[in-house]
């Protein structure tokens, strides 16, 4: 297999781990979402608790050139730890979270 459909189906794994836990309160769901085409790759919690409508983007990995990019993670859960479990490259790994300047810091890869 190569290294990208390795990294495609390594978030698309993590990423259906991750919705399998159980949202705190209310009628609240998790939901993957996979656009292959353009390689985004979202976990989202919606629902509602109580009248409060609940959409939230716990989760959002892209593939770019090659190098998958953390651009949100609003979980307790280190995504970087889990992809390096997987396999992943650590200069693959790019923190789209954090500043441009700060990347070289993060041990991870940059761009």
């Amino acid at each position: 297999m190569d290294r990208l459909a390795k990294y495609r189906e390594i978030i698309q794994e993590l990423l259906t781990d991750y919705s399998k836990g159980s949202p705190l309160g209310g009628e609240i769901e998790s939901e993957t979402v996979f656009d292959l085409k353009a390689d985004r790759y979202l976990l989202v919690d919606l629902g509602w608790d109580g009248q409060r409508r609940i959409y939230n983007c716990l989760i959002h990995v892209e593939i770019r050139s090659g190098k998958i990019w953390i651009q949100r993670n609003q979980t307790d859960c280190s995504l970087t730890d889990a992809l390096l479990s997987r396999g992943v490259e650590r200069e693959d790994i790019i923190l789209g979270l954090q500043p441009p300047d700060l990347r070289e810091y993060t041990g991870l890869g940059v761009i």
